[in-house]
Parts: C-alpha cells; sequence; structure tokens
C-alpha cells in the first residue's frame, strides 16, 4: 500500500480513502456533482427537498438529497482566493475579465464605441516605509547583492529594526479611503483642467474606473485601474472633444499628489498623514497587441489575474487569525510577514475602530480588492445572473420542461418550486479532495483547449 501510494504521489491514508470513494456504488453520481461545481476544492454540503411543479399541466417532479452520495447535494463555494479554491477563483477571474473588457472595448450591455472614449491604465503605490530588498535597474541591491527574481529576500526590510512597520499596516488600513479622496480630487481636476466647475462638469462628463488591488512583495497593497472619461450618461455617449489621454492622465497624478488621509496620534504612536507613492504609472490603452500602448486584452486579463490573489502572495496567511500567539503555530511565516501582523496587533487597542487585528492576515488591509463605478461596465451580479439563466434552462431541458424565452414577454415562467434545504458542512475528505484536484484540472484543460481552438477559429477569443 504504501509503495502504490508513493507511486501515486499521496500518503496511505488518503489513497485509502480515494479507493472507499471510487468504490462507493453512488462514485459516479459523485463524480458529476463534484463537475458541476468546476471541481470546487471546498463545496458547500446542503441537504434537503424540493418540489419543482409546472402550474399549467400540474405536472411536478420531486428532488432529496436522500438519494445523493452521503444524503448530501454539493454546491460551489464561491471563494474568490486562488489559495483556497482555483476552481471557484478561475471563475471570479472570468467574470472579472469580462467586467474590465466590456468597458474596455463593449459587450455585456455596454455598446462598443465605449473604445473611443479617452483612458488609461494606472497603477497608484504605496509610498516608501524603509529600504527594502530589490532588484534596481543597476543590478545590484543596496544591500550589495545582485538578488535573482526568486530570492525570499526580496520586499523585506533591510533594517528590519528602522523599517516603519507601524505606518506600513496603517496605510494598507486606509487604503481604500485614500482611494476615495483620490477619486473625489481627479474629478475636481479635470473639471479644472476643461475650465469647468463641477457641476458644469458633470453636465457633459462622467469619470469612470474599474480597479484591482495588489500586493507586493514588502506587504504594502497598491491599485491598478482602468479609468476612462464618458459623456454625461455614461459609455452611451461620446466624452467631450476636451477630454483627452494627456488630460487624463496629467489629472491623475495631480489628484494622485492632494489625496491624503490624516491619522491622529494614539498612545506612542504619533499623529500621521497618509499619502500615494511617489512612484505613479499611467499608460493609454491601446486597441491592438503590439502597439506601444498597453492592449485592451492585456489590461483585461492583468486586472483578472490579480482579482483572485490577496495578501497570501506575501507569504502571510489566507484565513484570518484568532489571536497572536496562532502565529506561533507558522515557524515558516516569513520575518517580515511576521513583524507586520504584529504591528496589526499592537496597533489594534489604539485604533479600535480600525480593526487592525481583525484584519491582520491581511496585513491591515480592510477593503474590497475588485470595485468599479456604476457606470463602468456591466456588474458580477449580471454576469452570474446569467449564467444562472443559462443553468436553469439547462435544469428545465433534463426535465422535459419547455423553454424559457427570456426575450419574448409572453412566455411566462409557469414553474413553481417548493424547497427546504438546509446547511450540512464544507469541503472534501482527503481522498476526495484529491479525486476532484484531478477532476477539475481536467475540466481546467478542456477550457483552455476549447479556447485555444474558438481562438484559433475567430481569430481571439476568451473562454468563459
Amino acid at each position: 500500500m504504501a509503495d502504490t501510494a508513493a507511486a501515486v504521489g499521496v500518503n496511505p491514508l488518503t489513497l485509502i480513502d480515494m479507493l472507499r470513494v471510487a468504490n462507493s456504488p453512488r462514485f459516479e453520481r459523485w463524480k458529476e456533482q463534484v463537475r458541476r461545481t468546476g471541481g470546487c476544492a471546498q463545496p458547500i454540503h446542503l441537504s434537503g427537498h424540493s418540489r419543482t411543479v409546472d402550474t399549467r399541466t400540474g405536472e411536478f417532479f420531486e428532488y432529496s438529497t436522500s438519494s445523493e452520495p452521503g444524503g448530501r447535494l454539493r454546491i460551489a463555494c464561491g471563494n474568490r482566493r486562488a489559495s483556497r479554491c482555483p476552481s471557484c477563483a478561475w471563475t471570479y477571474a472570468g467574470d472579472t475579465y469580462h467586467l474590465i473588457m466590456s468597458g474596455l472595448v463593449g459587450g455585456k450591455g455596454i455598446p462598443d464605441t465605449v473604445a473611443e472614449q479617452p483612458r488609461v491604465f494606472a497603477t497608484l503605490t504605496a509610498p516608501s516605509f524603509g529600504p527594502v530588498h530589490n532588484r534596481p535597474d543597476s543590478g545590484r541591491c543596496r544591500c550589495g547583492i545582485q538578488h535573482q527574481d526568486d530570492d525570499p529576500a526580496l520586499g523585506t526590510a533591510i533594517n528590519p529594526e528602522r523599517y516603519d512597520y507601524a505606518e506600513a499596516v496603517l496605510w494598507n488600513n486606509h487604503a481604500g479611503q485614500l482611494w476615495q479622496r483620490f477619486t473625489i480630487y481627479l474629478r475636481r481636476e479635470v473639471a479644472a483642467r476643461a475650465g469647468l466647475t463641477q457641476a458644469a462638469c458633470k453636465e457633459v462628463a462622467r469619470v469612470s474606473f474599474g480597479k484591482v488591488a495588489e500586493f507586493q512583495k514588502r506587504g504594502a497593497v497598491h491599485f491598478h485601474a482602468v479609468i476612462r472619461i464618458d459623456g454625461p450618461d455614461g459609455p452611451d455617449t461620446p466624452a467631450p472633444a476636451w477630454a483627452t489621454v494627456e488630460l487624463l492622465d496629467d489629472a491623475i497624478r495631480a489628484a494622485a499628489a492632494r489625496a491624503t488621509v490624516p491619522v491622529p496620534a494614539a498612545g506612542r504612536f504619533p499623529a500621521r498623514t497618509l499619502r500615494w507613492g511617489t512612484q505613479i504609472d499611467v499608460q493609454p490603452i491601446g486597441s491592438l497587441e503590439g502597439q506601444a500602448d498597453v492592449s485592451e486584452r492585456a489590461v483585461g486579463a492583468y486586472v483578472a489575474k490579480y482579482a483572485t490573489k490577496a495578501a497570501e502572495t506575501t507569504g502571510t496567511l489566507d484565513r484570518r487569525i484568532g489571536e497572536l500567539r496562532e502565529l506561533d503555530l507558522h515557524p515558516d511565516l516569513p520575518d517580515h510577514t511576521r513583524r507586520l501582523i504584529e504591528a496589526c496587533w499592537d496597533l489594534d487597542a489604539h485604533y479600535p475602530d480600525r480593526l487592525l487585528a481583525h484584519w491582520s492576515h491581511m496585513l491591515g488591509f480592510r477593503g474590497h480588492f475588485s470595485t468599479k463605478t456604476p457606470r463602468y461596465s456591466t456588474t458580477l451580479g449580471a454576469l452570474r445572473g446569467a449564467r444562472a439563466d443559462w443553468r436553469a434552462q439547462e435544469e428545465r431541458r433534463e426535465k422535459g420542461l419547455p423553454a424559457l424565452d427570456q426575450d419574448d414577454d409572453e412566455t411566462e415562467d409557469t414553474t413553481l418550486v417548493i424547497a427546504h434545504w438546509e446547511y450540512a458542512g464544507q469541503g472534501h475528505t482527503p481522498g476526495e479532495s484529491w479525486l476532484a484536484q484531478n477532476i477539475a484540472q481536467e475540466i481546467k484543460q478542456n477550457r483552455e483547449l476549447a479556447r485555444e481552438i474558438r481562438a484559433e477559429l475567430e481569430g481571439d477569443g476568451w473562454d468563459d
């Protein structure tokens, strides 16, 4: 058994559990459930029953989880973190990609003329909290070493005793507010450069954006954003003639320089004024690959990639820390990251309203990783709703019910569903987890193959 487990790449107990699952009488149904979740790593288990009634004919269909493997129905957890569930994170990344892309090239209810609006890809970063190991253009870090790309020292403090860990986590904690201040000043700066009052500017133009947060190796969050100037009614109306990429670029830099968030003194910690770092990057967004400008597809893919990542990319934990002594259970935690977490707990008593201990696993950051203005593009809810409608139509076909024409006002949904569900747990056993990972990998490979085929047939494409 030990030799077989080693050959498969699992421990003997996991192999025993795999054999138990594979030899169970409902194994094929279990696989079908896992495939329906997309190979979810932490599926939610439900128990209960439902009755679907066609009110026109009186026909009804009953379903109960009593006939399912283990008496449970498994549904996807929906976690966006790739470290927690790669499968659900892949779906979230796809949704984010379409959300950003519809605001760049149209689609999903946004006209394709949106591509003619002035738009840029902007990156706003945190200031310095002390020297860190890096790879400068000169090739040699100030510590005297030429670091390799995979050197774990990159991003960590050169002198931890002089690094301002307190300000680093306070900056992360207030980053969402700093972004809000930035957007307020951005609208003012756009209006000023157009020679208009803010009220008059609103009558002819609207600033829209979609952004995502990313953690740098040093543990500081920064933001990537697609920022666009539309007409007064959003992407459906053209931007005014004075709205140019150059004007938007200048307004972004001026707004970032003006935006600040004051933090009062507390205990031994002095008062601070938080602001953006000087490294601000603003690039025009082009329409074709190979242009000097950043391509639309590259922007969409970049934002989608980081929408599924969080602070765990810096070596921290991907779940909440119940109390500070829990860090003792993680001896491999990098010293730099450990100091940032400890700073959160140290500051928590002085700034209780900031919930720093609660967000210590995020190094203090408590904002949303992905946000957008209402008129930037479609919404994640609309994308999920479209997917739910598609699955509902598929279920109707399986039950022999007539398809519901979403575009036909005369088509009335006469289906009544009465259901009762209870939470029955979450996750997989070790053997189920190994099998689910293989199913998820198979699904991913099939999707990538389908995308490649579609790209060859259509010249370009993205598989959702």
